[in-house]
C-alpha cells in the first residue's frame, strides 16, 4: 500500500542542535529507497507502506546507536485506495485552485 507521510523525528536528551541527528535520518530514509523532502519541522516522503515505516525504524534504531537515550516521532500519514496519488500531485492540485482566476 502506497502512503504518504509528514514525520518529524525528535532526539529527546542531546541538547538544542538536533541537525546533526536530522541528518543521520535523512540519510536512511535516501538509503531506503525513498525521496524525502526536508522542511523546516520534518521530513515528507512517500512510499509503499513497509518501506516507509522500515526506514522510520531505521532511523530511532540509529539515533539510539548515536546514544540518544529518548527518540519522540510526530507523524501523520495517508493512504488512498480510489487512485493513486503523489506528493507532487497533491501539491499542484492546490497550487492550480491558487492560480486561478475564478
Amino acid at each position: 500500500m502506497h502512503v504518504i507521510a509528514d514525520l518529524s523525528i525528535v532526539p529527546i536528551g542531546v541538547g538544542t542542535s538536533l541537525s546533526r541527528y536530522v541528518a543521520v535520518c535523512e540519510r536512511i530514509l535516501v538509503e531506503a529507497g525513498l525521496s524525502p523532502r526536508l522542511h523546516a519541522y520534518g521530513t515528507n516522503v512517500e512510499g509503499d507502506w513497509e518501506q516507509v515505516f522500515g526506514a522510520l525504524k531505521r532511523c530511532h534504531e540509529a539515533l539510539h546507536e548515536m546514544g540518544v537515550p529518548r527518540v519522540s516521532t510526530n507523524l501523520r500519514c495517508g493512504t488512498r485506495v480510489d487512485r493513486s496519488q503523489t506528493m507532487d500531485e497533491k501539491t499542484a492540485s492546490v497550487e492550480a485552485k491558487l492560480s486561478s482566476t475564478d
